[in-house]
Order: C-alpha cells, then sequence, then structure tokens
C-alpha cells in the first residue's frame, strides 16, 4: 500500500507522487482512488487502490537496483548479438519491448536501451527505434536522477559513457557521441 505524497512508478509514463486519495461512488459503490501527477509531465491521472498491483504501480527502485543497472550497461557487448538483433524481426522485438514497458521495470526498460544502442551501432535506427530509445532514457533517466540525487543532464551523461561506445568516444576525445 501506498501513501499520500508518496513517489512511485507508473509503467510506461515515469515518476509521479500520490496527490491524495478520492472517494468516488460508482454504480451505487464507493471506490478509492489515488491521484498520480507525473514529475516531469503536465498529466494526473487517477487508479483504482484496490487495483495498483495489476496496473502495475511501483515503489522508486533501490540504490542497489541501480548499481545493477549501471554495471550491466557497462558490460561490453558481443558483436554478434548485436548483429542478429539488429537482423531480427522489429515487429517481434517491439512487441517483446512494449511488454517490457508495460511492466515497468526499470532493469527490463535499462536491456531495452542497451540492446537499441548496440542495434545503433550496426545500423541506423528506425523512426520506431529512435523513439523507443528516447522513451527508455527518459524513464531511466528520470528515476536515476530521482533516487541518486542528480541532474537529468549529468544523469543522462553518465549512462551515455556507460555503454562501451560512450567510453570509446571519450577515450577518443570526442566531445558528443551523439
Amino acid at each position: 500500500m501506498f501513501s499520500r505524497s508518496e513517489k512511485v512508478i507508473y509503467p510506461g509514463y515515469g515518476v509521479a507522487h500520490i496527490n491524495r486519495v478520492i472517494e468516488k461512488k460508482i454504480a451505487g459503490t464507493i471506490k478509492y482512488f489515488f491521484e498520480l501527477k507525473f514529475l516531469n509531465k503536465d498529466m494526473i491521472v487517477l487508479i483504482p487502490i484496490d487495483n495498483e498491483k495489476s496496473i502495475g504501480i511501483r515503489k522508486l527502485s533501490s540504490k542497489e537496483c541501480i548499481e545493477a543497472i549501471f554495471k550491466m550497461l557497462a558490460e561490453p557487448f558481443d558483436s554478434l548479438l548485436i548483429h542478429d538483433m539488429s537482423m531480427s524481426n522489429w515487429n517481434k522485438r517491439n512487441k517483446e519491448y512494449q511488454a517490457k514497458l508495460r511492466r515497468g521495470d526499470l532493469v527490463e526498460i535499462a536491456e531495452i536501451y542497451r540492446d537499441l544502442q548496440y542495434i545503433g551501432l550496426q545500423k541506423e535506427l528506425s523512426f520506431g527505434e529512435r523513439a523507443l530509445l528516447q522513451q527508455t532514457e527518459a524513464l531511466l533517466v528520470e528515476e536515476i536522477s530521482l533516487i541518486k540525487s542528480m541532474t537529468e543532464q549529468d544523469t543522462i551523461l553518465l549512462i551515455r559513457k556507460l555503454l562501451p561506445q560512450g567510453r570509446i568516444a571519450e577515450k577518443n576525445e570526442l566531445t558528443s557521441i551523439y
């Protein structure tokens, strides 16, 4: 159970805080809702309290989880795996990616981000791939910056530098890899 003013993650949309609990009478039954106000979006949603688990609302990730994500992002990539992913059917991969986004697990979101960054080394990303890359980066940055008490810009730089191609670019004294 969550409490008022607590920050939570709404899968696929990011960080929100529980603004208040609202009581509504629906079909003769009183229902209670969390009013979620998003931190980086001009959006408010009502979530039935008795459906919070099925919707996937969760607490912010732990610092240990963030460190595990950093480690995963920094691992050297397997060029054969990248080739296989870049050649596989985008529709099939996108379906899998969308399911991961709906679950809202930050580790899975980081995996999507890493995969798309790696695919981008082999070929130019399609419009859909670029949009998904931007979405996953925004979700990662929003939650990580909040947990690590960093600015979003510093968080973007950090996660991009963690990726093997980011470290290569840094070694070659390139100022920007994007």
